[in-house]
């Protein structure tokens, strides 16, 4: 039966308990009871939240100053972080933080105007205010303790900032009760931007979420100083613990909680989808005008503008040196084991270094001005190697090729990777002896013939990150040489070819590779050229690529034959690195949250041509024709629904499958013959031509068969002026659409969802967004 909302006396006992953890109240209320009140008497949880919201804001007001008090603010965050999950599955309920509770105005004479202010909203600026408050979150300014606490709506929390770092200098004592208080009322902020969760995934961006936009409106007074803290407080972790290794063990570290949270909070806080930022105007083009000097102004969410403003130096190489550092953390692990803590949120971290990229180009410019980039290309490859044959971390995958695909537009990036690779990391690939580019196509290489089969969508991202990377490589090890020629050799079989209607693209990428080696970086390379002409029959098989339909009909025939969708024998893999353990398949029964599909390259990226003084420009496509590689017009090439599971296995099949079975599509004479002749074979064909004769010259002359010789002949050959004219660099660069939005906000909820089990904010809840799924 109701109770009244004016019986302090009930409603109290939910939080003058003393001590509770939040574990507690999540033991003491379960699911089954909170839903029973909602369908049974809703005016009661009505009552409980808005009280609850009340204390908070009470709290706020007077400034927490006695335990009791800081007791009840907590136990009301608790509380409310327990019940919104199941205020947010129910539709009906939705509603109801954003409508205004009678009479719950804050005393005094401004109460009409108060009045008008929706729950959420008053949740929300209590919340803030309670995480700059004096003793409680923050250090106190004021010595004496007499009576002149600071009164918390006077105080300007730029002072307060919880961190040394972007913007500010003074680094706090660390306060192990502040800190954990800050990470209670930041897991009541995820909980309230959750709502995010029980919403379908839907193409359409302009479903912002309510809470997120007010809490990053000009509303919060105090959005500058959180934003600086929460990014600081991450970038400025350091789980070894001062450098000593096996410090971990001595104490118990409780920044990592606070440092987890404040990631999470962040990430979801810059959920934004970029690729509508620009707002066009009626006739098409977008807002501006002559008097454009200013930059335009940024997003209405302030976290995504602050994050778009930062430019000093010092605060890129601090957040650079922060993320490198927490994402090699996982690696240091491999030396000394258990020498250092090992931190679980390096997903978080990698959504994190997107965004910064993305939203902020002078950060991208700065990450690529040094070989500082390396630090974060080689955790990210590790991650890629280590997750390629388990079936819960697709989306670490996913992200891990966005980021490299995103840095690949950027001629800085394939330079950078020049530089030798000594680090030894041990990652369970062939051992080489070579450059930050062979590291990258081993790995690639390793992803491709030995990844499970839900990564197939991602292989033209990762031949696509190769390509723009090439013109660039000086010289390339034999190791990773005969990598690429391994899969030019699987993808260029007959029955792959023949299978699907996109197969060839990714010969078309593997040859653009090889051409842009051989014009542009012949010198060095002759490693490659070497491997190209041992394995020249690949090449002219290609050329001669039977078009008929009766070989066709035999080429998917041989399918049957050849079960495994590419070869893993003759890789010649050789032994992996010492102290590497085998990329391992996920436990079975590992929880995962499905993703939707990711677009179409296509979609995900625009082309390029890089001009003689090594700018860009946009080349843009001719709907109507064939672009080089034999793409349909992008309206027919991605016709991928937005469903996630659905399509990625639609989209492994229409792949994999010899596609007759499927009964869609099959492949005809014409179809062959409209892409293969446009094969760019014309360089390599020539290249052979030139340099076969002399090299079978060679091994007659001398009765040579030691490669070392022919290896030092072609390093002084040179093919200039017998190759035909260069062609122009063209550079896939990533660009922002909607589809990946989405993309991003569901795999970083899911991440949110998987990782948030102590106390289990969301589990067994109706979430909308994702499915949670077993391996």
């Amino acid at each position: 039966q109701p109770v009244e909302a004016t019986d302090d006396a009930f409603w109290d006992q939910f939080w003058a308990d003393t001590a509770t953890s939040v574990q507690d109240v999540f033991a003491l209320v379960p699911a089954a009871e909170i839903r029973a009140v909602r369908e049974e008497s809703p005016s009661n949880l009505a009552t409980l939240c808005y009280k609850a919201v009340e204390k908070l804001v009470q709290g706020a007001e007077s400034g927490c100053h006695t335990e009791k008090e800081r007791q009840i603010v907590l136990n009301c965050c608790r509380l409310l972080t327990r019940i919104l999950p199941y205020i947010f599955e129910d539709p009906d309920w939705r509603g109801f933080f954003w409508s205004t509770v009678p009479g719950a105005g804050r005393g005094g004479g401004d109460e009409d105007d108060e009045n008008a202010r929706p729950l959420a909203e008053s949740l929300l600026l209590a919340v803030t205010d309670l995480l700059f408050c004096p003793d409680f979150t923050v250090q106190s300014h004021r010595r004496s303790t007499v009576d002149t606490a600071e009164d918390i709506h006077s105080i300007d929390s730029c002072e307060y900032i919880w961190e040394a770092g972007v913007g500010f200098a003074h680094s706090p004592q660390p306060n192990y009760i502040h800190d954990l208080n800050r990470t209670e009322l930041l897991k009541l902020l995820l909980t309230c931007f959750s709502e995010a969760m029980y919403l379908p995934p839907s193409s359409d961006s302009s479903n912002t979420n309510p809470w997120v936009q007010f809490f990053c409106s000009t509303e919060n007074r105090h959005a500058l100083p959180l934003f600086t803290s929460l990014l600081n407080v991450v970038c400025a972790y350091d789980p070894v613990g001062y450098g000593i290794p096996y410090n971990h063990l001595l104490f118990s570290d409780y920044r990592e909680p606070l440092v987890e949270e404040a990631a999470q909070v962040l990430i979801v806080t810059l959920d934004y989808d970029s690729s509508t930022s620009s707002s066009p105007t009626v006739d098409g083009t977008t807002t501006g005008t002559a008097m454009d000097d200013v930059d335009p102004p940024g997003p209405d969410n302030l976290f995504v503008n602050y994050l778009s403003r930062i430019h000093r130096e010092e605060d890129f190489q601090f957040i650079l040196k922060g993320v490198a550092r927490l994402l090699s953390n996982p690696l240091v692990q491999t030396y000394l084991p258990n020498s250092a803590k090992k931190i679980q949120f390096h997903q978080e971290l990698l959504v994190l270094f997107w965004k910064l990229c993305d939203f902020n180009k002078k950060f991208l410019f700065f990450v690529l001005k040094s070989s500082d980039v390396l630090d974060i290309l080689v955790p990210i490859l590790y991650f890629l190697n280590d997750a390629r044959a388990d079936q819960s971390r697709v989306g670490l995958m996913h992200i891990g090729v966005f980021i490299l695909l995103l840095l690949s537009g950027e001629r800085n990036f394939g330079v950078r990777l020049n530089k030798p690779y000594s680090v030894r990391v041990p990652m369970d690939i062939p051992v080489f002896t070579g450059t930050h580019a062979d590291l990258l196509i081993i790995v690639f290489h390793k992803i491709i013939t030995s990844g499970h089969q839900r990564l197939q969508p991602l292989f033209d991202c990762l031949l696509t990150i190769v390509v723009n990377v090439s013109p660039y490589l000086k010289s390339l090890s034999m190791v990773a040489a005969n990598k690429l020629l391994h899969l030019l050799e699987a993808f260029s079989t007959t029955w792959f070819l023949f299978s699907a209607i996109q197969n060839h693209h990714l010969v078309f990428f593997l040859l653009e590779v090889f051409n842009n080696i051989i014009q542009y970086q012949f010198d060095g390379n002759s490693n490659l050229v070497y491997a190209v002409i041992r394995k020249r029959n690949v090449f002219h098989q290609l050329a001669n690529l039977p078009t008929d339909s009766q070989s066709i009909q035999k080429g998917l025939q041989r399918r049957k034959k050849t079960p495994e969708p590419i070869s893993r024998t003759n890789s010649q893999d050789g032994v992996s690195m010492e102290g590497s353990r085998p990329a391992a398949p996920a436990e079975p029964g590992t929880l995962k949250t499905s993703l939707v599909a990711t677009p179409g390259i296509d979609k995900l990226t625009e082309k390029s041509q890089v001009s003689e003084d090594g700018t860009m420009r946009s080349l843009e496509p001719e709907a109507s024709q064939l672009s080089p590689e034999g793409n349909p017009p992008a309206a027919l090439s991605d016709g991928e629904p937005w469903s996630g599971e659905a399509s990625h296995s639609q989209r492994d099949r229409r792949r994999l499958s010899s596609a007759s079975s499927s009964g869609q599509w099959t492949p005809t004479p014409d179809w062959v013959m409209s892409w293969k002749s446009k094969l760019p074979l014309q360089t390599i064909m020539r290249l052979l031509q030139v340099l076969v004769p002399q090299v079978e010259k060679i091994c007659i002359d001398k009765g040579l068969t030691d490669e070392s010789e022919i290896l030092k002949f072609l390093q002084h050959g040179t093919l200039v002026g017998l190759l035909p004219v260069p062609h122009p660099i063209l550079i896939r660069k990533y660009q922002a659409n909607s589809g990946t939005a989405m993309w991003f906000r569901t795999y970083m909820w899911g991440v949110i969802y998987l990782r948030n089990v102590d106390p289990p904010i969301w589990y067994d809840t109706d979430v909308k967004l994702f499915e949670i799924q077993r391996v």
